[in-house]
């Protein structure tokens, strides 16, 4: 019986601290690594990325989301792009799918506009800190067999 009391009490303090890391009114702020051979589309092969995201809690477990980006590829300039999106936390487990749309900047190449949807989870290692593991799909406007992208990110976040 004790073993019992003793879960729920625990299952109880867990939704408390788990409700309080998405509740409205939050900041957000994230720096993630993408590429690294971690990425595949139909032009490049090999991709090194860095982005960094910001974010605000509107509503529990609804944030909205603005993104910068950096990307080098071996055989195409650097590529810029500008963000706007918002994720939706599942239960407060942690687990977040997210939505948006990228504005794309290849040097004198082209520009793009990347409808984008990801799945990810806000594995916290401290009260304020979390590790976020991401995978993203990047639908192109321009030539979706060339530039569609499917990759994984790593991240890491900070919630105020």
């Amino acid at each position: 019986m004790k073993k019992k009391l003793c879960l729920v009490v625990m299952a109880i303090m867990v939704a408390i601290a788990a409700h309080a890391q998405f509740e409205s009114g939050k900041k957000y702020a994230n720096v993630s690594l993408s590429g690294l051979n971690l990425s595949y589309n139909g032009s490049e092969k090999t991709s090194f990325g860095l982005s960094a995201k910001g974010g605000y809690l509107f509503m529990d477990n609804v944030m909205v989301l603005g993104s910068v980006g950096y990307k080098k590829s071996t055989d195409v300039p650097a590529q810029l792009s500008l963000g706007a999106g918002a994720r939706y936390y599942i239960e407060q487990n942690g687990i977040y799918l997210g939505a948006g749309v990228n504005y794309l900047h290849v040097g004198d190449l082209y520009d793009d506009f990347l409808p984008s949807v990801h799945v990810g989870y806000a594995f916290f290692i401290g009260r304020y800190v979390t590790i976020e593991p991401e995978i993203y799909y990047n639908q192109s406007f321009k030539s979706h067999k060339d530039y569609s992208e499917i990759g994984f990110r790593l991240g890491v976040g900070l919630y105020l």
